[in-house]
């Protein structure tokens, strides 16, 4: 299963959420899980203009770190349409990066994070820190902890799960 989460320009919330989740994939031994993510806004460059790399957000990577996550080697990609055709499941931060995803061809395999993690009971967007305080970042990163947790178990019902350390 591919899993791709979407943000605006992939250095914060989708960085964060990649990470997390890679994590969980890790400690519930869920070997056929691949993790990915984008920025509907990554690249603000014409066709045809080289894009330079952006890494995650000082912000994202320290916050990450704190939670014993590495994002340095993290480099933000655009959200293209052969990241949503290859994707199973595509979890969005936001309602805007939702539309761009179902404009690209996604609407089948796309929802909004809250909303798949909490069964359709939640519509709420995961809050964008950049540029902010560090706490911004710590609220998002607790947030995204949470619902990418949540997602999991939806994911991979109870009993089912490899190597999970609770």
């Amino acid at each position: 299963m591919r899993i791709l989460f979407v943000c605006t320009g992939n250095t914060c919330r989708s960085a964060m959420a990649e990470g997390i989740a890679r994590r969980v994939v890790g400690e519930r031994g869920l070997t056929d899980v691949v993790v990915e993510s984008a920025g509907t806004g990554a690249n603000p460059f014409p066709p045809g203009v080289p894009m330079p790399e952006f890494g995650a957000s000082d912000g994202a990577i320290l916050v990450a770190m704190e939670h014993g996550l590495d994002l340095a080697e993290h480099r933000a990609r655009p959200l293209s349409r052969e990241m949503v055709d290859s994707a199973d499941l595509i979890l969005a931060m936001g309602d805007r990066h939702l539309a761009r995803v179902h404009e690209l061809g996604g609407a089948s395999k796309a929802h909004l994070l809250t909303t798949f993690a909490s069964h359709g009971a939640s519509r709420e967007s995961i809050e964008d820190p950049f540029g902010g305080p560090l706490v911004g970042y710590r609220v998002t990163y607790e947030q995204l902890e949470r619902e990418i947790r949540l997602a999991f178990d939806r994911l991979v019902p109870s009993g089912t799960r490899g190597g999970e350390s609770a």
